[in-house]
């Protein structure tokens, strides 16, 4: 089982690049007064919800694996 933090790390070097998330699309500066919420909801691109084109699960953590079918596709060979 893997951790929080890796489950939900948006730094990953091999994240998809087809993995969308709400926070991506707000521009505002970081403000350290504001506390940081885990309310980041995710989706592929491909699906437009919140599972793959393979069926798994669309989060930091699943598509992160350059070993999961559709990982920058799209879709599944």
């Amino acid at each position: 089982m893997i951790s929080e933090a890796e489950r939900f790390n948006i730094h990953h070097p091999s994240l998809c690049h087809c993995l969308q998330w709400k926070g991506m699309f707000i521009q505002v500066a970081h403000d350290p007064t504001v506390p940081k919420t885990s309310s980041d909801h995710y989706w592929c691109v491909y699906t437009q919800t919140c599972v793959g084109p393979d069926g798994g699960l669309a989060e930091p953590g699943t598509c992160s694996s350059p070993d999961r079918a559709c990982h920058g596709k799209g879709k599944v060979d």
